[in-house]
């Protein structure tokens, strides 16, 4: 028996008969952290993937089999532990038939380090004791994996109860239970104006603070909501179903970062025309002639421009009918907005009324980012009127129109045609509720307050 034999058999012996686990991952931990701090800052999952040098399936499946959530610490790891880059120069000095101690002198690393490295970490798929560095660094994160059960798999009445709170079926007054709309779970959010499952739905920070209120004495019955949240959205976890988010009040079957939702911004707005940038006037509501916009969406897509004027809430009502051949010709894409509330329509309507009004009036509009505006510079051009956009997901900061939205329903209930209404009635709507006296014009009307600015004008 030679020496190399011997040595394999005495490797062999102290550690042990390993298993092979499978192909080996060629996702190093570098390229994962780089995905996941790409979409902590926005990214999509496949610019995140770009980013880090993965193709944009496996981004995708590392950011559903995460339920969107980090599974790895984002900050670089100790110098205690080997890195990817150490273990390739490991490889390479080691298949220059250099031995432990010259390898620890260039590498900068104790004898032992390397002694121990080649021998747990070598290719396990055959008897050689071949050195791959990205076989040596499939081992090193396997084995520093540390699976803990999570709470809810190992307590079977904690887990009951929560999915009581969550996903139980609710019931009459009498306690017959009643069954709702029957509701498949297709991976992913719930349809808009779509059915959705029946159930308690308690939120996950609800059903944290009832169990203490529950079971006072018993401190096995306590979990975070953040707990529940990870058994949710994380594949694996053993304990609640992925099925079971169609009960939480947003329905989503992933957690969104939030700066995702922060920058989804449309392409057409620049920061020259953010809200930011509006004139300081405007927020103080001292100086008439500032106007906040959106639409009123009824069924099969009609639409209702408003525009309210944030000093006097005086009301604007924009008549959007329908283009020919609406519901008779299929959409192309790309081509007009038949349903009457594209980007060219919204521009004629705001400019049409925006020209009835006198100078002192035309000063700024504030819309929401939605694609009925992006063809804004050209309205300003038309009008003279300056024009800003709102943050992404930020409807408080138009408060004055959303609130005379909410008026509006009074007239136009959600679901409804809404491209019914001719011109004429529109403008009846708009007179009623700018003669109608508001509180906080201390019970004068808009239209008195609007009057009363232009005579001091």
């Amino acid at each position: 028996m030679d020496n190399k034999h011997r040595r394999q058999l005495a490797v062999r012996a102290m550690r042990g008969k390993m298993w092979s686990p499978g192909r080996p991952s060629t996702a190093r931990r570098e390229d994962r952290v780089k995905f996941w701090e790409a979409i902590a800052r926005g990214l999509s999952s496949e610019g995140a993937a770009v980013e880090a040098g993965v193709s944009s399936a496996v981004g995708t499946r590392w950011f559903r089999d995460a339920g969107g959530m980090s599974p790895i610490m984002l900050v670089p790891l100790s110098g205690r532990y080997l890195s990817f880059a150490e273990r390739e120069e490991i490889a390479i000095l080691h298949s220059q038939q250099l031995g432990v101690r010259e390898i620890a002198r260039r590498v900068g690393r104790a004898p032992s380090t390397i002694s121990r490295e080649l021998r747990r970490n070598a290719s396990t798929r055959s008897n050689e004791l071949t050195y791959r560095a990205t076989t040596a660094q499939w081992h090193a994160e396997r084995r520093a994996c540390r699976p803990k059960v999570s709470k809810l798999a190992a307590n079977d009445r904690l887990r009951e109860y929560v999915q009581d709170r969550l996903a139980g079926r609710i019931a009459r007054a009498d306690g017959e239970l009643v069954s709702g709309p029957d509701v498949p779970f297709i991976g992913r959010r719930h349809g808009r104006r779509a059915d959705r499952r029946w159930a308690k739905s308690w939120s996950p920070e609800q059903i944290s603070n009832r169990l203490p209120v529950d079971f006072p004495d018993d401190d096995t019955m306590r979990i975070s909501h953040e707990a529940i949240y990870q058994a949710l959205f994380v594949q694996g976890r053993g304990a609640l179903k992925r099925e079971l988010v169609a009960c939480l009040r947003t329905g989503r079957a992933l957690r969104v970062p939030r700066a995702r939702t922060a920058g989804g911004g449309k392409n057409f707005v620049s920061a020259d025309v953010m809200i930011s940038e509006r004139p300081a006037e405007a927020a103080d509501r001292a100086v008439p002639g500032h106007w906040e916009g959106d639409l009123i969406i009824g069924l099969e897509s009609s639409a209702i421009g408003t525009l309210v004027e944030r000093t006097t809430r005086f009301t604007i009502l924009l008549h959007l009918p329908r283009m020919d051949g609406h519901g008779l010709t299929p959409s192309v894409k790309n081509g007009p907005a038949l349903a009457g509330h594209g980007a060219a329509a919204v521009r004629d309507a705001i400019a049409a009324a925006i020209e009835t009004l006198p100078e002192q009036l035309r000063r700024s509009l504030t819309w929401d980012q939605g694609a009925e505006m992006a063809q804004h510079a050209q309205l300003r051009v038309d009008t003279g009127l300056a024009i800003y956009f709102c943050d992404p997901h930020s409807p408080w900061q138009r408060g004055t129109n959303e609130n005379t939205n909410g008026l509006l329903r009074q007239y136009f209930p959600k679901g409804t045609d809404l491209s019914r209404y001719s011109r004429a009635e529109l403008d009846a709507v708009a007179l009623a509720l700018n003669t109608r006296p508001r509180k906080t014009l201390d019970w004068k009307t808009p239209a008195e307050a609007l009057n009363e600015h232009l005579r001091c004008a």
